[in-house]
């Protein structure tokens, strides 16, 4: 499976970006969908993550501005973030986690760049 993201750029503080990911193929029923991401220097962290049970789970930072969703028909992961800050300037890659295989994927990182 490959995960394409898209949707990073350059946002002034405050403004808004949706990053989107998309599987090559169907994910096996149950699974988790994420967003990580790595600044420079930086721990990578758990940004949200979506389970196919319906459940989400986010990142205290991002809690009240960020939104995760999901299309299964389309195999696809989104993340609406709102009100962004420069601290949450970094690399984000998607994440998906079948479980009927146990086999974690992982998108190639797509840059989000916050001015102050």
């Amino acid at each position: 499976v490959q995960l394409q993201a898209s949707g990073g750029g350059l946002v002034q503080a405050g403004g808004s970006l949706r990053l989107s990911c998309a599987a090559s193929r169907t994910i096996f029923s149950i699974n988790a969908m994420g967003w990580y991401r790595q600044a420079p220097g930086k721990q990578c962290e758990l940004v949200a993550v979506s389970s196919s049970g319906g459940s989400t789970n986010y990142a205290e930072s991002v809690k009240g501005r960020f939104t995760i969703s999901r299309d299964n028909t389309k195999n696809a992961v989104y993340l609406q973030m709102n009100s962004l800050k420069p601290g949450d300037t970094a690399f984000y890659s998607c994440h998906v986690h079948d479980y009927g295989t146990f086999i974690e994927y992982w998108g190639k990182g797509t840059l989000v760049t916050v001015s102050s």
